[in-house]
């Protein structure tokens, strides 16, 4: 079995939002084994720089060595090289083992202060960019190496071929998350070929872009390491890195990290609300003749959202497409599990979330008296709200009534409830929905009412 092999060449930030840090998340992210070449360590937090102390030159040489000449090395990124000697040492370990290289030409920290010594600038151009494959600099960076000053798309693609054939990297990629627009466009230049391509994504509104940098490169150099093309290598960092940039951390009291374990967590977190739904779903058709009694006109539906962090939205919830039929008097799901097909049940879910992060699965059920009868027996927690007092506004509002009801029903009794329920209005069906933890939680509570009601009816 092959095992992919990356190392970043870099810096450590104290604050572990960039630097190493974030080049090893992002190896482990795309499932790549990483190892270190430590240059620099750096005393910072998400507001600056505070001290620098740089690792001797020989010793980076050594690290570089070492690891490449035991373990391997597939692919490589540098990051933060802030003098001559140490660009020299690393140039000099590149060159010796060949491995293909990704620059990302690091000038200033997200705080704005300075990584490199004034003296280095000619040296990064000299000795470190014409060895790699890919550089990544981002609008300021490309100003410098590029000689005139990056503001326009335009600029971007001039910068890049100025770059290439003036420096001799194999590909540059002026990134666009410095310039202006609705859309973040990196511009990608290769040198052999003439040619320009373009990565688009939507510009996302965050100050919490630390490390953005660091783990786009990394995210080269890792697809790189996998045996990626350079082109399907970069694509995949702009994948990446969108989404580590999305669901960035907001810590500290500057400019937060990206998180590039997103790309792993969410998979991981996907799959997870999957598997507990079709548990969850096990049961009901195990118990289908007992809650086929009491699917509602409208249906049924049963949902569970991603955890709260990565719950944002409607498609962030799985639910039934086409919901939880009675057919020929039982329970039957019409489909497998899916995310992104609910705007019913997911709307009390993610409301829900707001008061009680832990609350990620609902499922609705037809109103009956002895529905809440029993539920109050066993000691559920239950609330209600009356749809006749819902503001015209809100009435006015798509999508809007559920949140408003279910946030009357939560404040009534002072946290999320095991069950709410509302008396309909006109053209709407009364119901009765379920919350849990999990959607095995959430029908397991269900059916122990459904089982006392099927008790009590026999005596």
């Amino acid at each position: 079995m092959r095992i992919p092999r990356a190392l970043t060449i870099a810096g450590l930030d104290s604050g572990g939002g960039a630097g190493i840090t974030a080049d090893l998340k992002t190896f482990h992210a795309l499932g790549v084994y990483g190892m270190v070449a430590l240059t620099a360590v750096t005393a910072q937090n998400t507001l600056g720089v505070r001290a620098v102390q740089e690792i001797d030159p020989s010793i980076v040489e050594t690290q570089i060595n070492a690891v490449a000449e035991d373990i391997g090395v597939d692919a490589a990124k540098t990051g933060m090289l802030s003098s001559s000697p140490i660009m020299e040492a690393v140039a000099r370990a590149v060159k010796r083992w060949g491995f293909p290289l990704v620059v990302d030409p690091v000038m200033y920290a997200k705080s704005g202060d300075p990584l490199i010594r004034p003296e280095a600038m000619e040296t990064l151009k000299r000795v470190i960019i014409p060895i790699a494959k890919v550089v990544t600099p981002n609008a300021p960076e490309a100003s410098h190496l590029a000689g005139f000053r990056v503001e326009t798309l335009d600029d971007a693609r001039r910068a890049a071929k100025v770059i290439a054939e003036e420096l001799h990297p194999e590909i540059v990629i002026v990134k666009g998350g410095h310039l202006t627009g609705n859309e973040s466009i990196d511009i990608v230049y290769f040198r052999d070929t003439g040619e320009y391509r373009e990565l688009r994504a939507p510009r996302i509104d965050t100050k919490n872009t630390h490390g953005t940098g660091c783990s786009f490169s990394a995210a080269i150099a890792a697809g790189l390491a996998r045996g990626l093309s350079p082109w399907d290598a970069i694509k995949l960092a702009k994948e990446l890195i969108t989404t580590a940039i999305k669901y960035s951390l907001p810590l500290g009291h500057g400019h937060g990290p990206v998180n590039p374990m997103a790309w792993l967590e969410l998979r991981a977190y996907r799959a997870d609300v999957i598997d507990e739904m079709n548990k969850a779903l096990s049961m009901i058709e195990e118990n289908a003749d007992l809650i086929g009694k009491y699917i509602p006109e409208v249906q049924s539906n049963l949902g569970y959202a991603l955890p709260a962090f990565y719950a944002r939205d409607l498609n962030d919830v799985a639910a039934i497409p086409g919901r939880i039929v009675r057919y020929m008097g039982k329970a039957k799901p019409s489909g497998p599990p899916t995310f992104g097909v609910s705007s019913h049940v997911a709307s009390y879910i993610l409301t829900a979330m707001k008061y009680d992060s832990e609350v990620r699965s609902a499922m609705n059920i037809k109103y009956d008296d002895r529905i809440i009868e029993a539920a109050k027996e066993l000691g559920y927690v239950i609330s209600s709200y009356d749809r006749r007092q819902e503001p015209p506004e809100v009435k006015a509002r798509e999508g809007a009534s559920i949140p408003w009801g279910t946030e009357q029903a939560i404040k009534s009794v002072g946290r999320v409830p095991d069950i709410i329920y509302h008396l309909g209005d006109w053209g709407k069906e009364p119901e009765i929905v379920v919350l849990g933890k999990s959607p095995v939680e959430v029908v397991s509570k269900l059916l122990a009412v459904l089982r006392r009601i099927d008790e009590k009816s026999r005596f």
